[in-house]
Protein backbone atom coordinates (compact mmCIF):
# COMPACT_ATOMS: atom_id res chain seq x y z
CA UNK A 1 0.00 0.00 0.00
CA UNK A 2 3.15 2.05 0.68
CA UNK A 3 4.65 1.49 -2.47
CA UNK A 4 2.04 2.44 -4.15
CA UNK A 5 0.93 5.83 -2.42
CA UNK A 6 4.83 6.30 -3.45
CA UNK A 7 4.03 5.36 -7.12
CA UNK A 8 1.17 7.51 -6.95
CA UNK A 9 2.74 10.61 -5.44
CA UNK A 10 5.43 10.41 -7.79
CA UNK A 11 3.26 10.66 -11.16
CA UNK A 12 1.51 13.71 -9.39
CA UNK A 13 4.57 15.29 -8.74
CA UNK A 14 5.55 14.70 -12.24
CA UNK A 15 1.97 15.91 -13.39
CA UNK A 16 2.36 19.13 -11.31
CA UNK A 17 6.15 19.85 -13.06
CA UNK A 18 4.91 19.39 -16.42
CA UNK A 19 1.83 21.72 -15.92
CA UNK A 20 4.23 24.52 -14.14
CA UNK A 21 6.40 23.95 -17.23
CA UNK A 22 3.77 25.12 -19.39
CA UNK A 23 2.83 28.01 -17.34
CA UNK A 24 6.24 29.25 -17.34
CA UNK A 25 6.32 28.73 -20.93
CA UNK A 26 3.25 30.24 -21.37
CA UNK A 27 3.86 33.21 -19.05
CA UNK A 28 7.41 33.91 -20.89
CA UNK A 29 5.69 33.76 -24.11
CA UNK A 30 3.50 36.60 -22.98
CA UNK A 31 6.38 38.83 -21.84
CA UNK A 32 8.01 37.95 -25.07
CA UNK A 33 5.14 38.89 -27.06
CA UNK A 34 4.05 42.17 -25.24
CA UNK A 35 7.97 43.79 -25.70
CA UNK A 36 7.21 42.92 -29.05
CA UNK A 37 3.83 45.08 -29.30
CA UNK A 38 5.61 48.01 -28.83
CA UNK A 39 8.82 47.74 -31.35
CA UNK A 40 12.54 49.44 -30.75
CA UNK A 41 13.61 48.77 -34.38
CA UNK A 42 15.08 51.68 -35.76
CA UNK A 43 13.54 52.75 -38.87
CA UNK A 44 15.49 55.62 -40.67
CA UNK A 45 13.50 58.32 -42.54
CA UNK A 46 13.47 58.51 -45.90
CA UNK A 47 11.88 60.12 -49.42
CA UNK A 48 11.59 59.28 -52.88
CA UNK A 49 10.75 62.03 -54.87
CA UNK A 50 7.96 61.93 -57.62
CA UNK A 51 7.92 64.27 -60.40
CA UNK A 52 5.68 67.28 -61.76
CA UNK A 53 4.85 68.43 -58.06
CA UNK A 54 3.59 65.50 -57.23
CA UNK A 55 3.30 64.23 -53.18
CA UNK A 56 7.15 62.38 -52.96
CA UNK A 57 6.69 58.54 -51.08
CA UNK A 58 7.70 58.48 -48.43
CA UNK A 59 6.88 54.61 -47.22
CA UNK A 60 3.36 53.24 -46.12
CA UNK A 61 4.02 51.49 -43.21
CA UNK A 62 6.20 54.00 -42.09
CA UNK A 63 3.88 56.96 -42.71
CA UNK A 64 1.11 54.46 -40.82
CA UNK A 65 3.28 54.15 -38.05
CA UNK A 66 4.12 57.99 -37.67
CA UNK A 67 0.85 59.20 -37.94
CA UNK A 68 -0.62 56.60 -35.00
CA UNK A 69 1.71 58.71 -32.84
CA UNK A 70 0.57 62.16 -33.71
CA UNK A 71 3.59 62.35 -36.13
CA UNK A 72 3.37 64.41 -39.15
CA UNK A 73 5.29 64.34 -42.38
CA UNK A 74 2.85 65.45 -45.12
CA UNK A 75 0.15 67.98 -45.42
CA UNK A 76 -3.04 67.91 -47.62
CA UNK A 77 -2.54 67.02 -50.92
CA UNK A 78 -5.11 69.18 -51.99
CA UNK A 79 -3.62 72.56 -50.66
CA UNK A 80 -0.39 74.08 -52.24
CA UNK A 81 0.93 74.68 -48.85
CA UNK A 82 4.82 74.33 -47.39
CA UNK A 83 5.52 74.72 -44.03
CA UNK A 84 8.99 75.46 -43.98
CA UNK A 85 11.25 73.81 -41.34
CA UNK A 86 15.23 74.29 -40.55
CA UNK A 87 17.49 71.74 -38.20
CA UNK A 88 19.92 73.77 -36.22
CA UNK A 89 22.21 71.65 -34.41
CA UNK A 90 24.70 74.53 -34.09
CA UNK A 91 25.05 78.40 -35.47
CA UNK A 92 27.37 79.09 -38.68
CA UNK A 93 26.67 82.11 -38.97
CA UNK A 94 23.43 82.44 -41.31
CA UNK A 95 20.84 82.69 -39.08
CA UNK A 96 20.41 86.36 -38.93
CA UNK A 97 20.21 86.50 -42.50
CA UNK A 98 17.51 83.62 -42.47
CA UNK A 99 15.16 85.76 -39.77
CA UNK A 100 15.94 88.91 -41.89
CA UNK A 101 14.55 87.12 -44.63
CA UNK A 102 11.82 85.44 -43.23
CA UNK A 103 10.92 88.64 -41.88
CA UNK A 104 10.94 90.69 -45.45
CA UNK A 105 8.62 87.80 -46.97
CA UNK A 106 6.10 87.09 -43.66
CA UNK A 107 6.86 83.67 -43.30
CA UNK A 108 6.86 82.04 -40.64
CA UNK A 109 9.52 78.85 -39.64
CA UNK A 110 9.76 76.13 -37.47
CA UNK A 111 13.45 75.78 -36.29
CA UNK A 112 14.98 72.61 -34.45
CA UNK A 113 17.38 73.34 -32.07
CA UNK A 114 19.54 71.50 -29.38
CA UNK A 115 20.82 72.36 -26.08
CA UNK A 116 24.31 73.48 -27.81
CA UNK A 117 22.53 75.94 -29.92
CA UNK A 118 20.41 77.02 -26.97
CA UNK A 119 23.53 77.81 -25.03
CA UNK A 120 25.68 79.46 -27.80
CA UNK A 121 23.28 81.62 -28.99
CA UNK A 122 20.43 82.53 -26.99
CA UNK A 123 19.70 86.00 -28.42
CA UNK A 124 18.76 84.16 -31.66
CA UNK A 125 16.47 81.55 -29.82
CA UNK A 126 14.99 84.81 -28.34
CA UNK A 127 14.43 86.65 -31.31
CA UNK A 128 12.96 83.27 -33.39
CA UNK A 129 10.19 83.90 -30.46
CA UNK A 130 9.53 87.26 -30.36
CA UNK A 131 9.32 87.29 -34.57
CA UNK A 132 6.44 84.10 -34.27
CA UNK A 133 8.45 81.55 -35.75
CA UNK A 134 7.88 77.94 -33.74
CA UNK A 135 11.49 76.49 -31.68
CA UNK A 136 10.99 72.93 -32.08
CA UNK A 137 13.32 70.29 -29.74
CA UNK A 138 15.96 68.68 -31.31
CA UNK A 139 17.00 67.10 -28.21
CA UNK A 140 19.87 67.75 -25.83
CA UNK A 141 22.42 66.08 -27.53
CA UNK A 142 21.25 64.92 -30.95
CA UNK A 143 21.58 60.63 -30.37
CA UNK A 144 19.82 58.83 -32.10
CA UNK A 145 16.22 58.01 -30.09
CA UNK A 146 16.17 54.24 -30.75
CA UNK A 147 19.75 53.68 -28.71
CA UNK A 148 18.45 55.57 -26.02
CA UNK A 149 16.77 53.94 -22.41
CA UNK A 150 13.83 56.04 -21.55
CA UNK A 151 14.99 57.85 -18.71
CA UNK A 152 17.89 59.04 -21.24
CA UNK A 153 15.26 59.54 -23.81
CA UNK A 154 13.51 62.11 -21.40
CA UNK A 155 16.16 63.69 -20.49
CA UNK A 156 17.12 64.52 -23.68
CA UNK A 157 14.03 66.02 -24.49
CA UNK A 158 12.79 67.42 -21.32
CA UNK A 159 15.75 69.17 -20.29
CA UNK A 160 15.93 71.22 -23.75
CA UNK A 161 12.25 71.55 -22.94
CA UNK A 162 12.75 72.85 -19.12
CA UNK A 163 15.79 75.10 -20.46
CA UNK A 164 13.71 77.12 -23.73
CA UNK A 165 10.97 77.19 -20.49
CA UNK A 166 12.97 78.55 -18.05
CA UNK A 167 14.71 81.25 -20.19
CA UNK A 168 11.62 82.49 -22.49
CA UNK A 169 8.81 81.35 -20.91
CA UNK A 170 7.83 78.91 -23.66
CA UNK A 171 6.78 75.63 -24.03
CA UNK A 172 8.12 73.18 -27.43
CA UNK A 173 5.63 71.28 -28.48
CA UNK A 174 7.49 69.55 -32.14
CA UNK A 175 10.18 67.24 -32.22
CA UNK A 176 12.28 66.44 -34.75
CA UNK A 177 14.99 62.64 -34.10
CA UNK A 178 18.23 63.58 -34.28
CA UNK A 179 19.10 61.80 -37.48
CA UNK A 180 15.94 61.32 -39.27
CA UNK A 181 16.35 57.86 -36.71
CA UNK A 182 13.28 56.61 -34.92
CA UNK A 183 10.76 53.26 -33.53
CA UNK A 184 7.71 52.40 -32.66
CA UNK A 185 8.69 53.13 -28.86
CA UNK A 186 10.68 56.18 -29.22
CA UNK A 187 7.77 57.88 -31.43
CA UNK A 188 5.21 56.65 -28.64
CA UNK A 189 7.33 58.17 -25.62
CA UNK A 190 7.57 61.69 -26.72
CA UNK A 191 4.35 61.86 -27.88
CA UNK A 192 3.60 60.43 -24.04
CA UNK A 193 5.56 63.41 -23.23
CA UNK A 194 3.03 65.83 -24.46
CA UNK A 195 5.44 66.23 -28.27
CA UNK A 196 4.46 66.14 -32.13
CA UNK A 197 7.16 64.47 -33.67
CA UNK A 198 7.44 66.36 -37.37
CA UNK A 199 9.61 64.67 -40.36
CA UNK A 200 9.79 65.69 -43.75
CA UNK A 201 8.78 65.19 -46.89
CA UNK A 202 11.96 67.27 -48.92
CA UNK A 203 15.14 67.70 -48.24
CA UNK A 204 18.69 67.48 -49.98
CA UNK A 205 22.15 67.55 -49.33
CA UNK A 206 22.90 70.82 -47.61
CA UNK A 207 24.13 70.20 -44.43
CA UNK A 208 28.16 69.72 -45.06
CA UNK A 209 29.78 73.59 -44.47
CA UNK A 210 32.50 72.02 -46.86
CA UNK A 211 30.83 70.93 -49.64
CA UNK A 212 27.90 73.12 -50.23
CA UNK A 213 25.43 72.46 -53.57
CA UNK A 214 25.54 74.94 -56.44
CA UNK A 215 23.52 77.79 -55.46
CA UNK A 216 21.37 76.95 -59.01
CA UNK A 217 21.56 73.39 -59.00
CA UNK A 218 20.21 73.92 -55.48
CA UNK A 219 17.65 75.88 -56.57
CA UNK A 220 16.37 74.44 -59.72
CA UNK A 221 16.10 71.16 -57.16
CA UNK A 222 13.91 72.52 -54.52
CA UNK A 223 11.70 74.32 -56.94
CA UNK A 224 10.98 71.11 -59.13
CA UNK A 225 10.10 69.09 -55.97
CA UNK A 226 7.78 71.77 -54.30
CA UNK A 227 4.33 69.61 -53.75
CA UNK A 228 1.41 70.15 -51.99
CA UNK A 229 1.35 69.54 -48.15
CA UNK A 230 5.46 70.08 -48.03
CA UNK A 231 7.24 69.82 -45.07
CA UNK A 232 10.30 71.32 -46.52
CA UNK A 233 13.40 70.54 -44.26
CA UNK A 234 16.59 72.90 -45.15
CA UNK A 235 19.34 73.33 -42.54
CA UNK A 236 20.47 76.81 -40.96
CA UNK A 237 24.18 75.88 -40.84
CA UNK A 238 24.39 75.87 -44.91
CA UNK A 239 24.97 79.26 -47.11
CA UNK A 240 23.43 78.02 -49.92
CA UNK A 241 20.25 77.94 -48.49
CA UNK A 242 20.45 81.23 -47.04
CA UNK A 243 22.00 82.50 -50.30
CA UNK A 244 18.51 81.16 -52.13
CA UNK A 245 16.00 81.30 -49.59
CA UNK A 246 14.64 84.99 -50.51
CA UNK A 247 14.18 83.72 -54.42
CA UNK A 248 13.22 80.04 -53.77
CA UNK A 249 10.34 81.68 -51.16
CA UNK A 250 9.17 84.25 -54.18
CA UNK A 251 9.40 81.91 -56.92
CA UNK A 252 7.25 79.55 -54.21
CA UNK A 253 4.49 81.87 -54.26
CA UNK A 254 4.70 83.24 -57.76
CA UNK A 255 3.94 78.94 -58.58
CA UNK A 256 0.97 79.50 -55.88
CA UNK A 257 2.69 77.92 -52.85
CA UNK A 258 1.60 79.70 -49.63
CA UNK A 259 3.55 79.29 -46.64
CA UNK A 260 2.03 78.09 -43.42
CA UNK A 261 3.52 77.48 -40.06
CA UNK A 262 3.22 74.63 -38.20
CA UNK A 263 0.51 75.60 -36.08
CA UNK A 264 -1.80 75.78 -39.04
CA UNK A 265 -0.73 72.24 -40.28
CA UNK A 266 -3.62 70.27 -41.86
Amino acid sequence: MDKKIKIIFIIILIIVIILLSIFIEKENNVIETSSDIVSNKKIEWGVKRNKEHNQPDVGKDRRKLLEENNGICLGSKDEKTIYLTFDEGYEAGFTSKILEILKENEVKATFFITAHYLNTNEELVKQMIEEGHIVGNHTVNHKSMPSLAEEEMKSEVMDLHTAIYQKFGYEMKYIRPPKGEFSERSLKYTNNLGYKTVMWSFAYEDWDENNQPNEEKAKEKILENLHNGEIMLLHGNSKTNTDILDEVIKKSKEMGYSFKSLDEFE
